[in-house]
């Protein structure tokens, strides 16, 4: 009586020859930066970047197994991340919290990798996005330990006329007066799903969470809403902005330091409207 056996599944990873006998895995990868001295994002030549240093990081523990690492969104020189989202593709057998430890001991000290998890093959970490937030922090007081991570203003600020005007832009409209070029964009219409302002000690904070973000978009937004609280800007100024394409608000874009990439939103993520500084200038008299 003959017996019949059924064929072992093939390993993914083949001892003998030494190489990966299936495609690769993809990760989801959850990490935060300190964009000081970083150009950026998007890996360039000759310049230090986040996904330049994430790259060396990779090939360094996976060699000829790693094949592509990417982003949900570049962030400029200068911007920090508090949540970014990539997706790296490896052929590997190593567990997502090995890949974690690996990254991190790889890694300079301003990158630090929070999780990492495996994805389904067609997940993308930037086409699959929902809505980014941004957190930007203004200081009403000159700050030793925060000067990366704020924008100092020496100037008193109108914080309830801030807060009025920054309602102008909920909603869907063109952003071009807010943006430098960008060829990867196609389009500069942006819907803006919430702006929040608060008062935090010392801090005037700006959250605002839209479907993406072009480049400087931001860093404008949060300067032109400055020189209203300066008194020298009003709402009229912001609706012709919107209206009309116009070079002013890129004479008022804010410095990168104070900027922050807060959360990336996917499929079923919640949105909370809670958010707070992410570092405390208080008033020294208060202590």
């Amino acid at each position: 009586m003959s017996r019949k056996f059924k064929r072992a599944a093939k390993p993914l990873f083949n001892q003998k020859k030494k190489s990966f006998t299936k495609d690769f895995f993809r990760f989801k990868l959850f990490l935060e930066y300190e964009g000081t001295r970083f150009s950026g994002w998007q890996k360039q030549p000759n310049a230090r970047t986040i996904q330049g240093e994430l790259i060396k990081a990779c090939e360094k523990i996976f060699g000829d197994d790693f094949v592509d690492l990417q982003g949900s969104g570049r962030t400029d020189s200068g911007v920090h991340a508090l949540c970014q989202v990539a997706h790296l593709d490896a052929k590997t057998v190593l567990a997502p919290e090995i890949i974690k430890l690996k990254l991190n001991d790889s890694l300079p000290h301003d990158i630090n990798i929070l999780e990492v998890e495996k994805a389904r093959k067609n997940f993308h970490a930037r086409h699959d996005v929902k809505s980014r937030s941004y957190i930007y922090q203004i200081s009403e007081r000159r700050t030793a330990f925060g000067k990366n991570f704020v924008w100092w203003i020496k100037d008193n600020l109108d914080f309830e006329a801030m807060n009025s005007a920054s309602k102008i832009f909920l909603g869907l409209h063109d952003f071009v007066s807010f943006s430098d070029d960008d060829p990867e964009e196609k389009s500069t219409k942006v819907l803006i799903d919430n702006i929040q302002l608060k008062k935090e000690d010392e801090l005037i904070l700006i959250r605002i969470i839209g479907s993406h973000f072009i480049w400087k978009m931001v860093r404008r937004i949060v300067g032109v809403l400055v020189e209203v609280g300066r008194g020298k800007k009003s709402k009229s100024d912001i609706l012709f902005y919107l209206n009309n394409k116009s070079d002013e608000p890129a004479r008022f874009t804010a410095p990168p330091s104070g900027l922050f990439l807060e959360k990336v939103f996917y499929e079923k993520d919640k949105i909370s409207k809670e958010f707070n500084s992410l570092i405390r200038v208080k008033n020294f008299r208060n202590h």
